[in-house]
Parts: C-alpha cells; sequence; structure tokens
C-alpha cells in the first residue's frame, strides 16, 4: 500500500499540532455501558479529560463490518441501534454529534490505498456512540465512523491504519472499538460481572504480552497463536480494530492498558492507549 500523499485537503481543515493525539483501542462490551455508570464508563470519561481535546473523532468500529472501505461523510450522523433484546431506555438514546463531511472528502482524496468511499447512509452504530458520548457528553465534537472491509487481510487493514494515522498531527482523535478477547457463543451470564474461562485469561495475558513488546506482527497473524486464539477470535470483526491503534504506535512511544478485565466467561474489557 502507498503512503499518503501531502494532506493538502486535511491541511486546510486543522493546522498542524505541536504534539500527536494519542490512539486508543476500547473494548467496548455490552451495549448497555451507553447508558450504566460503572468502572469502565468511567474510566471512558476520565480518559477524555486527560488526553487534549480533539478537533474530530474518527472510529473504527466492530460493527461497521463491510465489503468497502466507507466513511461517514454527512452533516448529522443518526444514531444507530443495532442491537435487539434490550431496555427501551437504550433505544431511546440519541446521540447528536455532528459528522464532517469536508473531513471524510479530505480523507477520500488523500488515502492512496484504500479507495475511500464517502457514505452518506450509515451514521453512528453502538462501537461508536456507546462509548463517545461518556467521553464527550456534550457532543459537540464531530464523530466520523470507518468501515472495516471484510474482503481485506488483518495485514492490509494494519496497512492502511499506518497511513491514517497522519491525522494524528492534525488533532484527530481515533478510536479502534470492538473487544481482544469476543466470542458471544460461549458468553456466561454468571460470570457477567466478572471473570472468564482459563483460555480468556490466557489470551488476555498473551494480547498484552505481545502489545507491550510491539510484536504486531504475530498480532496481524493471529491465527498462529493457537488453539485459545482460535477461541477468542472466532470472526475478526472484533479484534480488527485493535490492529488499527496498534499500526499507529510509533518506536518509543507511551503505551498504557486500561479497563483490563474479563467479563461474562469470554470476553475482555481490555483497552489501550498509545501516546500522551
Amino acid at each position: 500500500m502507498d503512503t499518503l500523499k501531502e494532506l493538502h485537503a486535511l491541511s486546510n481543515l486543522y493546522v498542524k499540532r505541536d504534539a500527536k493525539m494519542p490512539v486508543l483501542f476500547v473494548g467496548h462490551g455490552s451495549p448497555m455501558n451507553a447508558i450504566e455508570d460503572n468502572d469502565f464508563t468511567r474510566r471512558w470519561a476520565s480518559m477524555a479529560k486527560e488526553i487534549p481535546l480533539p478537533n474530530a473523532v474518527l472510529v473504527i468500529s466492530a460493527h461497521w463490518y463491510a465489503s468497502a472501505t466507507l466513511v461517514t461523510a454527512m452533516e448529522h450522523p443518526k444514531t444507530i441501534h443495532d442491537f435487539y433484546g434490550f431496555p427501551k431506555e437504550l433505544f431511546e438514546v440519541d446521540y447528536p454529534a455532528p459528522g464532517n463531511p469536508a473531513l471524510a472528502r479530505a480523507l477520500s482524496e488523500d488515502v492512496m490505498g484504500a479507495s475511500l468511499i464517502m457514505d452518506h447512509d450509515w451514521g453512528l452504530d453502538h462501537g461508536a456512540w456507546s462509548v463517545v458520548k461518556h467521553m464527550y457528553p456534550d457532543a459537540n465534537i464531530p464523530v466520523l465512523q470507518l468501515s472495516i472491509d471484510y474482503t481485506k487481510s488483518p495485514a492490509w487493514h494494519y496497512a492502511l491504519a499506518q497511513e491514517l494515522s497522519v491525522l494524528r498531527e492534525h488533532g484527530i482523535l481515533i478510536i479502534g472499538s470492538g473487544n481482544m478477547v469476543h466470542n458471544l457463543r460461549m458468553l456466561s451470564w454468571q460470570m457477567i460481572q466478572g471473570g472468564g474461562y482459563d483460555w480468556a485469561y490466557e489470551m488476555n495475558d498473551t494480547f498484552k504480552r505481545l502489545i507491550s513488546e510491539k510484536k504486531h506482527n504475530a498480532l496481524i497473524h493471529y491465527d498462529g497463536l493457537g488453539s485459545a486464539a482460535q477461541l477468542a477470535i472466532p470472526t475478526p470483526e472484533h479484534y480488527l480494530p485493535l490492529l488499527y491503534s496498534l499500526a499507529m504506535q510509533e518506536d518509543r512511544e507511551d503505551l498504557a492498558f486500561f479497563n483490563d478485565k474479563v467479563i461474562g466467561g469470554s470476553l475482555t474489557m481490555t483497552s489501550v492507549k498509545i501516546g500522551k
């Protein structure tokens, strides 16, 4: 994949900052986190106070899994309630953050390798708004989403993310939103408040070790990490947002884990902050 050309369109929107924005990978877990006050959501809120105020937020959510690379390009993205069987209160949530068509257009003009398509139909799914509403409750920061192209390999997504990392220089907060370990078929309601199967703890530790050691090649080729990885990642959509975030890590850049917890037997909320 080619590298980004000079971001003329982006530079016309946002002046380059002296310090790069951090990058987050957030384990978003249940949609109920959108309306609950718990350890996870309080940490999302406090994270927003620790990092610089962004010009915009770009979310790569597990829940926009498409056959192309798309970016939301509407003025007012709708709040998508992409779930069922939850309380009425959750379906009544509206997160009216603005979009930024000019930023979407800049991305479509400047990203060389992805054939990025401007989308006017999607909006913000719960992988995005359930997290961002706790970080920026006033809904006054533009929020865009980037789809995950299921026709592409993990290595392709990692390379695309490396291109997108230049957005950090222009005050754009990039959030990968998924779960490192995500196997709903093996979910245990008895452990929903905390606890997991042995393989879930094993993979959570393995992922953290590989991330800490910056062994990204092993994480890209996660199918070589054994049977526990196969249980942790039965399908890739919740895992790939992690690769987007890790691809933007630079040498000697700070890295910290937060919300590091196994819940429901087969899910992890473990999240990563890259940069200051």
